[in-house]
Parts: structure tokens; sequence; C-alpha cells
């Protein structure tokens, strides 16, 4: 069998609050990531721009992923582009992120989609540290094929973790073990194009969850998009969601549906909950450029 040069790369990256605001602590990097810092726009945090020189991910390459805010920081993260992850001729992807908020601290998480080629075989796991009065807002977008040139996702397989705890222990975990097959399947995937996951955990988690049932309700109303349904029909078109609050301080959402209209109704969300929280009401500007 013919052993193929691998990927290894990562970042560790800490952020720390000064007297004119929060400022960086340490970054150390590794290829193919890169981090950059673009001046943010008014009244927004600070920007951290994940960026993959290498394009996308191949099967066997692996990354590492850190993120500390020390107390009472606030930044946000992007990525400068969708992410990519090629077929696999067996070997699993791997990315591991791991990130540590301390007491005050707040973080939107908000990198833009992973589109699964097929054949792509993926492994993630998100661990996060919740020190006390810490907030985060974190979203993922899944895309499964490249539904530009009629690709579907055929071949491969998902297995994606989040840990989420706090000082008193476990605050969420949630496990996926994703196949085409479950995709595909009625009571699955439905054939779904996408699937967005957002999750909030701050002292708002019901009235964040009341705004986005309310922008639900406002999306229902337009062509394709409703509430998720008790038994999905195969060859699903339409784009479905929901919101609970599933403990004090934790909210979740779920879409499911087409690539376009998961990624507009996520951004819709991003929009309303940073609005709620009194920052600008726009989505951090790598998602438009």
């Amino acid at each position: 069998m013919v052993s193929h040069q691998r990927a290894n790369g990562g970042f560790d990256l800490v952020f720390r609050r000064a007297e004119r605001g929060t400022v960086l602590e340490r970054l150390h990097q590794a290829a193919p990531l890169r981090i950059l810092f673009p001046k943010p726009e008014p009244g927004e945090p600070p920007l951290a721009a994940l960026l993959n020189c290498a394009g996308g991910l191949a099967g066997g390459d692996r990354l590492a992923q850190s993120l500390t805010m020390q107390p009472g920081a606030m930044a946000t993260l992007s990525t400068a582009a969708a992410e990519k992850v090629y077929r696999s001729l067996g070997p699993m992807t791997k990315i591991s992120t791991r990130i540590v908020l301390r007491a005050g601290a707040a973080l939107e998480w908000l990198p833009q989609e992973t589109i699964l080629f097929d054949g792509a075989r993926l492994a993630r796991e998100m661990t996060v540290e919740l020190g006390a009065g810490a907030q985060l807002l974190a979203t993922e977008i899944l895309v499964f094929g490249r539904g530009a040139r009629g690709e579907l996702w055929r071949q491969g397989l998902l297995e994606d973790g989040w840990s989420v705890t706090g000082d008193e222990g476990p605050v969420w975990i949630d496990r996926q073990l994703l196949t085409p097959a479950d995709l595909a399947a009625p009571f699955g995937g439905a054939g779904a194009e996408a699937l967005g996951l957002l999750v909030f955990i701050g002292p708002a988690a019901e009235t964040a969850r009341d705004l986005l049932r309310d922008l639900l309700q406002e999306l229902s109303q337009d062509s394709g998009f409703g509430s998720l349904p008790a038994a999905p029909k195969p060859g699903l078109c339409s784009t479905y969601g929901a919101v609970s609050v599933i403990r004090p301080r934790v909210m979740l959402g779920r879409w499911l549906g087409s690539a376009v209209a998961v990624r507009s109704a996520i951004g819709r969300a991003i929009m309303a909950l940073r609005g709620m929280q009194g920052l600008p009401s726009r989505l951090p500007r790598l998602w438009s450029t």
C-alpha cells in the first residue's frame, strides 16, 4: 500500500483582556493553518481569520486546534472560506478542537461551511470548557457534496462529537455517526444537502430561543422553509429548523435541507443573536468577501 505524505497542522491561540480591550496573548500555528487578524469593523470584537493554505484536507490529514479566552476577553473566530474535505483513499481526516473560556469570557466561533466531497471520511471532535459566566455562540454547517457540479456524498463517513463542560461537570455532550445511507434515509437526513447547528450558551438562552423561534416563523412564510416535520419525505428539498433550550443557559438550533437555505438561515440567526447582545447585527466580514 502506498504511503502518502499527509498534513499534521494546527494552532494554539490565546486572547487576554487588557486596558484597551481584548488583545492577542499567544499564537502558535503549524501548516497548513494560518490565522490572520484583519482590522475589526466598528463596534466589533477582535477577529481571528482562520485560513487553510492547502486549500482543503485529504484523508489522513490531522489538525489540532486550541483557542483560550482569558478572563473577560471577547473575540470572534471565522474562516476565510469554506473548508473542503476531499475524497479519501481510506484514512480518516481528523480535526480536534479545544476551546477554553475562562470566567466572564465570550467567544463567537463562526466558521463557514465544511464541504464533504464524495468519498470524504471526516472525524471531528469539539471540546469546550466553560468558566463561570462565560458565553459562547458557535455554529457549524456541513454540506454533503458539491452541489454546483451535481455531486452527491455517496461514499464516506462522518464522526462528529461535541463535549461541553462547566465548573460543575458536563453541560452538553453530543455524538453523531453518519453515512451516506443515513443521509438518504427517510427518517435520517431525508436527502438533505446540508446540516446546520447553532449553540448559544449564556444567561439569555431563553430570550435567544424565543427570538429564533420568531425568526423561524418569518422564514416559514418563505417558499420551501418550515418547522421540522414528524416524518420527513425521501428526496427532501425543503429546509427545516428547530430551536430549544435543553437546560438553563444552553440553547441549541438545528437546520436540515438545501445548502443555500441552511447557510442563509444560520446567517440570519447569527445576526439576530448578535443584535440581541448589543453587537452589530451583521455577519463577520469574511462571510461576504
